[in-house]
This record gives structure tokens, sequence and C-alpha cells, in this order.
């Protein structure tokens, strides 16, 4: 008896402790009606606003299912355009309420800014582009070159390793906005340009003379890219988390915007789980049990999220490489719902 009594002490204690890790985020936009998101200031193909600043982009559908996620809706989103030196502070400061823009996920972000990664939506490499007609085919060859390139990146500090390492020199051309320093490159002010390869192929099609520009074969660095959220708050972190699994294990278990309404009669126990059939996986997230059949109908699972935005058939001409399924030969391995 004396045993039951201390389990059921522990129990209450340890429901306590739960509760008062709960960070606010989730109840503060469950008030204001929307999700902040914090996007790149515009990177085709990742998250950008056309002519009619309507956005689009990978990045921008990972903000959108954490939407519908929380509201059923996913159009309930704002976006604010950050630099890679604005972004961090953004989040911190709680001006924004997560993070969707093309960052890396490294060991120092994780645990000295209070900042926590909620998962990979995007497998990266950095890489860097120069002019054909420099003759150009490796890295190694451009010792002593003057290398475009954003302050406050990882990319800024993979460049420098890659040229110590490898003994070279080189002149770096350091540029805030994206859009700058590609106008920096395209003028013949730099004689490369790096950043991560997504990156490279999305800048490259707005260049003068984009089939003029290579990008060598050389991955200076790892670049698992993804949403950030605050450290403290898990019950936010769980909800963005889970945004990005479910649209993975749809695409996994083949749900498609398409096929999701005929999906809920599927037998399969995974495909029940994860369209709220058999339900209790909303309730452990505290949403509706619909949270993952919203993200499907309204976004789309990841597949559709990539090859609409920057697969083979867009602009930037993606091939899925690194962000194929676990079961084709990717890494992209979601954990279950379950």
């Amino acid at each position: 008896m004396k045993f039951l009594k201390l389990a059921v002490v522990g129990a209450a204690m340890l429901a306590a402790n739960t509760v008062a890790l709960a960070g606010p985020t989730f109840d503060n936009v469950k008030k204001k009606g929307f999700v902040q998101c914090g996007t790149n200031t515009g990177l085709a193909g990742f998250s950008a606003p056309d002519s009619k600043g309507v956005w689009s982009g990978l990045d921008i559908d990972m903000c959108r299912a954490v939407a519908a996620v929380m509201f059923g809706d996913a159009s309930k989103v704002k976006f604010t355009p950050l630099t890679a030196q604005q972004r961090f502070t953004a989040l911190q400061s709680g001006e924004i309420d997560v993070l969707t823009r093309n960052t890396t996920q490294t060991m120092t972000r994780d645990t000295s800014l209070g900042l926590i990664g909620a998962g990979v939506n995007f497998y990266d490499s950095q890489g860097v582009m120069v002019r054909k007609d420099l003759n150009i085919k490796s890295v190694k060859e451009l010792n002593g070159a003057t290398v475009c390139v954003q302050p406050g990146t990882t990319t800024e500090l993979n460049l420098a390793d890659y040229f110590r390492a490898n003994k070279l020199t080189f002149k770096p051309v350091v540029i805030e906005k994206v859009d700058e320093v590609v106008r920096a490159y395209d003028s013949g002010r730099c004689d490369a340009y790096t950043t991560d390869k997504s990156g490279l192929a999305s800048s490259r099609t707005t260049l003068k003379n984009p089939a003029n520009n290579i990008i060598l074969p050389e991955d200076l660095s790892k670049e698992p890219l993804g949403p950030q959220v605050r450290q403290g708050d898990e019950q936010w972190l769980n909800v963005v988390r889970w945004a990005l699994y479910a649209m993975v294990e749809a695409e996994e278990y083949g749900i498609t915007q398409k096929n999701v309404d005929e999906m809920l009669k599927s037998t399969n126990p995974n495909v029940q789980r994860i369209l709220g059939v058999t339900p209790g996986m909303g309730k452990n997230l505290g949403v509706s049990e619909k949270w993952a059949y919203d993200i499907i109908k309204q976004v789309g699972n990841y597949g559709e999220s990539f090859e609409r935005n920057i697969g083979v058939n867009t602009p930037l001409k993606l091939e899925r490489g690194l962000n194929a399924q676990w079961t084709k030969g990717g890494l992209m391995y979601a954990w279950p719902i379950r």
C-alpha cells in the first residue's frame, strides 16, 4: 500500500512537472488566431512572394502545415521576412512563433541560442557557383578568388574552414540580403558565390544568363535544414515536429491531397492513426483528431510539396536525392505516428 501511495504521488509530481514545462506559444497562437512564421526575404522554391504578395515554397508549406494542425485552416498564417542575421533574434524575442527559413541545424544553435530544431525538411550541402567562362572545374582552383557570402551563417564559417584546410586563400565579399548578394555576383563583383546548393539552384534562375553559371561538384559541408522553435516550450515543439512528420508519413503510406478522403476508408492501422480514424494522436498534441488530415488535404504530403516547389518540373529542377523517402534510398524517415 505504501508503495502504491508513493507511485501515485510520483505520477502526480510528474504530471505537474509536465504542465510546468509546457511553454506559452501554443496558447498564444490559439489566442491570436494565426501562426507567425519567420521566412527568408526571398528564396525561390523555399519562401518567396509573387507579384501579388502571395508566399509559396517548401518552407512556406511547412508554416501552413503548422497552421492546419492548430486551426484546421492552413491559411491562418502571417510571414515575417528575415535575413540570416535577424532570424535568431526574431525567434528568441517572440516576434515570430516558428522559424521556417532554410536554417541549418547545428549543435551550437541547439545548445547556446535558447532554440531547438524541430526536424529536417531538406537535407542539403554547401556548394559554390561560378561562371562557365572562368573555366573553373573545382573549388580547389579558386585560390585567391573573391567569394560572395552572407554573414551570420554556417556558410561563412564553412567557407573559411574549407579554404584553410586546403591551404587556399580567398577574399570574402560579405553581403547580408540574398537578393543583394546575388546581384553582386551577377555583376561580376565576385568570382564565386557560396551558399547551400539548393539556394544556388534557386538564385541561378534569377541571373541574367542562368545557363552561363555552374555549381561546382564539391560538397563543402552537411546542411540539414529545418524549422526551429524556442527551447522550454515542448508542447509547441511537438506541434511543429509532428506537422513535419505527418507530411513525411503521409507520403510513405501513399496518402495525397487527391486521395485523402478515400484513404479514410483504409484498413491499414497506420493510415487510420495518421488520419484520426483511430483517435488519440490529436488528443496527445492538444488539437483536433483531424490534424494530419487537415495538413494533407490543404497542403499535401512531403513529396507533393517538394515536387510543387523545387522538383524536376520547376525552374529549380532538383532531384529528390537525399530527400527521397527512406524506402527509396533517401533520408526522409519520420518517427511513426502511433
